[in-house]
């Protein structure tokens, strides 16, 4: 038997929808990604990338932080594949990247393992 639940969340931007599909993501692959690195994905989702300084200067404005903690945080999440370095940019992994301007829908499918493949 499935059980099938809907919720609807309204939200005021982009920025809000990115940021909650990417804390459920972690939420559900067991990322444990801090709000600080939940922030920073989906304001690069939002702006395209998080190469340029205006970029980063506006991350640091919005969130109250610096340079140097932005650039560890890049270089933890290149680690895990959020990040990814395309054509010289730093951008969400195309896996991971969508349109926030539009309305997400998302599916998500919670399965026992009873012992089987």
């Amino acid at each position: 038997m499935m059980i099938i639940q809907k919720l609807k969340s309204p939200v005021k931007s982009a920025y809000s929808i990115a940021e909650k599909y990417y804390s459920i993501i972690s939420a559900v692959n067991d990322l444990e990604l801090t709000t600080r690195e939940i922030q920073l994905v989906s304001f690069t989702a939002v702006r395209g990338n998080m190469s340029y300084a205006n970029i980063r200067e506006d991350f640091c404005k919005e969130f109250n932080t610096s340079s140097p903690t932005i650039n560890n945080i890049i270089s933890k999440l290149k680690k895990r594949s959020l990040l990814v370095k395309d054509n010289g940019k730093i951008k969400v992994n195309p896996v991971l990247a969508l349109d926030f301007k539009q309305d997400v829908k998302l599916e998500i499918m919670l399965m026992q393992n009873n012992g089987k493949q």
